[in-house]
């Protein structure tokens, strides 16, 4: 190659002693640069001299830019500015009928319509509570719709022999009881309700009437007062009443002692279902056991607090309140056939050989069918 050609390559700056854009600033480049120029070709002395041209002019001499252009923009205050601009009401309707098929289902639309009408009742006081303090509607929509969830998904509960449950007319209950925590009564609601549209009310002891907020709910959700009265009207009313007879003694006995059936009281509710003619229904409920095996008790400390029991768990109080989590046992709820009462006349029920006959006939009901549950059962969990 050429001096001529060598001296003609435009050479990339590096350093900074040389003259701007022009490396080392020297008339002839070096050999590093010439070899970075090789394979350039031969330039035409019209090309030259334009090169030439463009060396003298001075490096401080920026190239012309063009003027920039001014933008004029209307301002905007504060008080001119609408809190939605900029997102078109479409998006926003859009937006809204997302979110309400995410929390309604399809029938969104309904649904928010019956919800809107339900606070309109409740705020305008148009609704129904019967003497009892029994609310149906809040119990449907609100304690029904909290616990099926749990029922249907934690507890996995199956429902046996419902066809024994009339569709109609009083009936009496009668359920063994476990759990250390009466959780048993709550399923017990739902499955009935679920199955065959009635609501069953629960016949409670009087501590249950003396705690402040569950005081409140157990009225309204329809469970009264366990009294051979209350129970009385509530049967030649029609309604279909649950009683568990084990009482606390069914829910605080030990883990070592589950599914063996405590004293069914002094027979009260089966005077009460002769002197209104109604059947009794035995109820077996099996994996109510399991939620909280009860290992230990504080007597001394429960009878400070005047409550029946205090109980120690493997997980409760070891675990604070991750403890009070009931384990998920597999429960199954079966329901017997029915005892009829209505063959005996209303004074039989001050027989107290009679009352202890059908008292004795639904426990040891309940009890055989316990066993059989029990082993029909392979896993406590599933």
């Amino acid at each position: 190659m050429s001096d001529a050609g060598s001296s003609d390559a435009q050479i990339i700056p590096i350093g900074t002693n040389g003259r701007p854009g022009r490396g080392t600033g020297r008339e002839r480049p070096s050999a590093a640069a010439r070899s970075l120029a090789g394979g350039s070709k031969k330039r035409t002395p019209k090309e030259k001299a334009s090169a030439q041209r463009q060396r003298k002019q001075p490096a401080h001499e920026p190239a012309a830019t063009p003027p920039p252009v001014a933008v004029t923009r209307t301002p905007v205050t504060t008080e001119e500015r609408h809190p939605l601009a900029g997102v078109p009401v479409g998006d926003w309707l859009a937006a809204f009928q997302d979110a309400a098929l995410e929390v309604f289902g399809e029938q969104w639309e309904r649904r928010l319509a019956e919800m809107m009408a339900f606070m309109r009742r409740r705020l305008a006081g148009e609704y129904v509570v019967d003497e009892y303090g029994f609310d149906a509607e809040v119990t449907e929509r609100f304690l029904m719709a909290a616990l099926r969830p749990i029922a249907q998904k934690w507890f996995r509960v199956e429902v046996r022999g419902v066809e024994n449950i009339p569709a109609t007319g009083g009936a009496l209950v009668v359920s063994n009881h476990s759990g250390t925590v009466p959780v048993d009564g709550l399923m017990t609601m739902v499955a009935i309700h679920d199955e065959t549209g009635r609501f069953l009310r629960p016949l409670g002891a009087d501590l249950v009437f003396k705690m402040p907020f569950v005081s409140s709910m157990a009225r309204k959700s329809g469970a009264t007062l366990a009294c051979g009265e209350d129970a009385e009207r509530m049967l030649s009313g029609g309604e279909l009443v649950g009683v568990w007879p084990e009482g606390f003694k069914g829910i605080g006995k030990p883990f070592s002692e589950r599914y063996k059936l405590q004293r069914f009281g002094r027979g009260g509710f089966v005077s009460a279902a002769l002197r209104t003619g109604v059947p009794i229904v035995p109820l077996s409920v099996v994996g109510a056991e399991e939620i909280y095996p009860m290992v230990g008790n504080l007597p001394s400390l429960a009878r400070l607090l005047g409550i029946p029991y205090i109980p120690i768990t493997p997980f409760f109080p070891l675990l604070g309140p991750l403890g009070l989590v009931p384990l998920p046992s597999k429960w199954l709820l079966e329901f017997g056939e029915p005892i009829r009462t209505d063959s005996y006349d209303a004074s039989e029920a001050e027989d107290p050989m009679l009352v202890f006959n059908v008292t004795d006939q639904a426990r040891e009901t309940i009890q055989q069918t316990l066993f059989a549950l029990l082993r029909e059962r392979n896993n406590v969990f599933r």
